[in-house]
């Protein structure tokens, strides 16, 4: 393959995944790791990735990806990371469901539970559990977010910020190789705070496309929460802090 393909190639597994590391590349492309990593550091200089230490991610940090598209995006994954999760559930618990694609599949997985007492800043999620006539189902107040059904603003923190639930299921936009949970929107980060306030346990469940992905706004680090659902490894360096925090991990 020539180089100019390869760059392509990396570029798009970029998009895709959000975070592509330095030994998946070697492997998918059947080079050395120099020839990468100078593949690497040219597409950064031309600001078409941003370059991490033991890997790429995707440039911009201000936006995220539109809410079909990442529905679409590593979807068997989140299945598999949803079942996990529901399995930790049990019969008659109370939790919190953040917004996202991940805490949405998380949903889907509960379906089959009985007497769950929901508390839910997500439209889809709210929807998607009315079919359960044993569930009771809470939708928070606020602005409703047209693009993806997300409910934020100081009226989704004052009714969150009035229960004390068992568990809360949270979604996250990227995680910095330090550890660092990151999202695009301030005003939804502040509902997550909310969320790990008033949970007894709290559970994070996120595909491995978001290890290293950029975003602008930083929630916090990794002792926020108490379980971390994936379906891949972390980087050494997150699990680093993963180890340090005593997060459960759950491989899925």
């Amino acid at each position: 393959m020539k180089q100019t393909q390869r760059h392509d190639a990396i570029i798009e597994l970029v998009r895709r995944q959000g975070y592509v590391s330095t030994e998946e590349l070697v492997e998918h492309f059947t080079v050395s790791p120099q020839t990468i990593r100078r593949d690497l550091n040219d597409l950064a200089e031309q600001n078409k990735i941003q370059r991490h230490h033991g890997g790429a991610a995707l440039p911009s940090s201000s936006e995220n990806t539109a809410w079909q598209d990442r529905k679409r995006m590593w979807s068997a994954e989140k299945a598999r990371i949803a079942q996990r999760v529901a399995s930790h559930i049990p019969d008659g618990a109370s939790l919190f469901i953040d917004i996202g694609t991940t805490p949405e599949a998380v949903a889907h997985a509960l379906l089959n539970h009985n007497n769950l007492r929901v508390v839910t800043n997500n439209l889809n999620v709210a929807m998607l559990l009315m079919s359960k006539p044993d569930f009771s189902l809470i939708i928070a107040g606020g602005e409703v977010r047209t693009r993806d059904g997300g409910i934020i603003g100081e009226a989704t923190l004052d009714y969150i910020s009035q229960f004390r639930l068992d568990y809360g299921i949270l979604g996250i936009s990227g995680i910095d190789m330090d550890g660092s949970l990151l999202d695009f929107d301030y005003h939804e980060v502040r509902t997550k705070r909310a969320i790990i306030e008033n949970s007894r346990c709290v559970m994070l469940a996120v595909d491995h496309s978001k290890f290293g992905r950029n975003a602008m706004i930083n929630l916090g680090d990794m002792n926020l929460i108490d379980y971390l659902f994936t379906d891949e490894a972390p980087p050494p360096s997150v699990l680093k802090m993963i180890e340090q925090h005593d997060v459960h991990l759950e491989l899925c």
